[in-house]
């Protein structure tokens, strides 16, 4: 079965991360080795997981960019072994064209851009390709988008952003059932500003029904129960539940196993 097919059914979908980097916030530097990579994501899929987020570049707040050769070298042994398992989904999280090019080559099923086809090279991979593409909204970039992040009416300026993008996308011949929307917590975005999107949720359906959203051991939630990781995922598991009953369609987690307990308990 397809992404979009999967998509397409009432079930929500469990998005497992797997960052492939030395300085992500939550497990930098625990899956650089392919096997390690590998038994992770057999563990996430054991747990629930019906997608696996690759990542080989951090975008934690005051993160550097790192060159195409480099998220290469990071994430395409990953991919490799993580084809073997079965039934699951392969998204990679990244938003440089050239480094598109190449996973698509590899038959990955999504590609989770944080800057939204921002580049003309970007959208032209996509519209070449059949590959679905989540478009996230980010102020900023993940070296400044926390320094000072402001905003008129949030819920308003995203929803126009994302709205402008899946419009992008359509000019550029992807069509609506291929892409994904994600209104970027924590991406450019104080506590104040993430909470009123997440209470508003459901009033991103107006532009796609298959919304994405991550608020996985972010610091929304670190305000709220401290750092401790057992209440944090704990919190996490429960605002992604909420997030689903909300009209998200898929949730971006680091622990899927405590995650489906929740959605198996509120469905």
């Amino acid at each position: 079965m397809t992404l979009k097919e999967l998509l397409n059914q009432k079930k929500p979908l469990i998005m497992g991360v797997l960052n492939v980097t030395p300085d992500s916030f939550s497990d930098g530097g625990k899956f650089l080795d392919p096997d390690q990579a590998f038994e992770h994501c057999s563990e996430l899929k054991a747990d629930g997981a019906d997608i696996i987020d690759i990542g080989g570049e951090s975008s934690k707040p005051g993160s550097e960019s790192i060159s195409v050769s480099d998220e290469l070298k990071r994430i395409l042994p990953v991919i490799e072994k993580v084809k073997s398992i079965q039934d699951i989904k392969i998204s990679i999280d990244t938003y440089k064209p050239e480094v598109m090019r190449e996973v698509i080559a590899l038959g990955v099923d999504l590609i989770n851009d944080i800057k939204a086809l921002s580049s003309l090279d970007s959208t032209q991979v996509i519209q070449q390709s059949e590959v679905m593409i989540s478009l996230m909204h980010m102020q900023g970039t993940p070296k400044t988008m926390q320094d000072n992040p402001y905003y008129q009416d949030v819920n308003y300026e995203v929803s126009v952003f994302l709205e402008n993008q899946v419009n992008h996308c359509l000019q550029h011949n992807i069509k609506r059932d291929r892409i994904i929307i994600d209104p970027g917590f924590g991406f450019g975005k104080t506590s104040a500003h993430n909470w009123t999107l997440f209470n508003q949720l459901e009033s991103l359906k107006k532009i796609t029904p298959a919304i994405l959203v991550g608020v996985s051991r972010k610091r929304m939630l670190k305000e709220i129960v401290g750092e401790t990781l057992t209440d944090l995922d704990d919190a996490s598991a429960f605002f992604s539940a909420k997030a689903i009953q909300k009209g998200a369609k898929i949730v971006r987690v680091h622990n899927v196993k405590k995650t489906k307990q929740y959605l198996d308990f509120l469905s």
